[in-house]
């Protein structure tokens, strides 16, 4: 760091970091990220990392920001894999900066927060996300920015919708981003933005996990039982079944959600689909997960319950092409991110 004041808010960082990381309702799994710019260095968590383990681990990699800056102006494809503007000197695991750090990189201000906050995305999926957001953030410096594939793309599109002064943006089918002078400002805008988002959930019965466990196989129940949700209630088994809501959920769990057919069991569904998916939704019963599916999956299958059921159940929503999930599962960044999921890094 360039200074004792600097090495100071970094650590400040990590601790808010962790205590992000740990509220599955503002981030889960390797998803989110933030930063602290120190004069021309950039340090931003790793890509594949978990924010929760900020303090445990040192997640944190320098990047040299002008030369990305330049790289983002010029469109340069180079600014899509930051791991080239990473400073070696000071990046000793060799850790890859997350593949969002162009975002970061945009923002002016010193201390920038990307969460994927649910109350946020269950808005920034629905068709008329924008007005509504605008009905709740009054008085605050917001934009909102359409879906665009993490890394340059979005880059470009927060560029061209940036405005002197504007410290918080709504990504379209992806979630949140807060920045300020100082972490104690980022965590002050972060509540308060999240307190004016917040959205209550439906509630729903409980899973029927005596029937889940007699169509199991070798398939087990998912980590927290708030996943089930997204197969009890009905708008949001619905909202599940017709694709894939924001790019996280195509990284961990692959694209949409399978649902069994009536008196269908795990072995059934594998048999039907030829595969064996991460996850299957029993629509009234619960969630099963496939035996070896990661903790990111687990993660982003209570994320899709606890999305869902915050949405709006007559609203129109967006869902990601079949060219963008084809993106994201292709793309080297990301499949760099799914085989340290794969290998319990992530």
């Amino acid at each position: 760091m360039a200074t004792q004041a600097d090495a100071q808010e970094l650590a400040a960082l990590r601790a808010l970091s962790a205590s992000i990381g740990l509220n599955p309702h503002m981030t889960q799994a390797a998803g989110g990220n933030t930063s602290l710019k120190a004069g021309d260095t950039l340090w931003i968590k790793a890509s594949g990392t978990w924010l929760k383990d900020a303090l445990s681990d040192d997640i944190m990699v320098p990047v040299a920001m002008a030369p990305l800056l330049e790289a983002v102006d010029r469109r340069d494809p180079a600014a899509d894999k930051p791991q080239a503007f990473a400073i070696e000197d000071l990046n000793p695991r060799g850790l890859r900066p997350s593949i969002e750090t162009t975002v970061h990189a945009l923002m002016p201000q010193r201390v920038v927060l990307h969460v994927h906050c649910v109350d946020t995305i269950s808005l920034a999926v629905q068709a008329d996300g924008e007005a509504e957001v605008a009905k709740r953030l009054g008085g605050i410096e917001w934009a909102w920015v359409p879906y665009f594939r993490p890394g340059l793309p979005l880059a470009r599109g927060i560029a061209e919708r940036l405005r002197p002064g504007v410290d918080v943006l709504i990504l379209g089918n992806h979630g949140l981003v807060v920045a300020a002078e100082t972490v104690p400002d980022a965590q002050a805008l972060l509540h308060r933005v999240r307190s004016l988002l917040a959205r209550p959930a439906r509630a729903t019965a409980a899973p029927d996990i005596a029937a889940l466990t007699t169509l199991a196989g070798d398939y087990r129940l998912p980590a927290d039982i708030e996943a089930h949700a997204v197969a009890i209630d009905a708008e949001s088994l619905h909202m599940a079944e017709a694709g894939s809501l924001y790019p996280d959920h195509v990284i961990f769990l692959g694209q949409g959600s399978v649902l069994a057919r009536p008196g269908e069991d795990v072995a059934g569904v594998v048999a039907r689909l030829g595969a064996a998916p991460p996850a299957i939704l029993f629509p009234g019963a619960g969630v099963l997960m496939r035996g070896d599916a990661s903790a990111g999956a687990d993660a982003m299958q209570r994320c899709l319950a606890d999305v869902t059921a915050r949405v709006d159940g007559k609203a129109r929503l967006n869902y990601l092409t079949a060219a963008e999930n084809d993106e994201l599962v292709n793309w080297d960044a990301e499949q760099y991110r799914q085989k340290l999921n794969a290998a319990g890094t992530a």
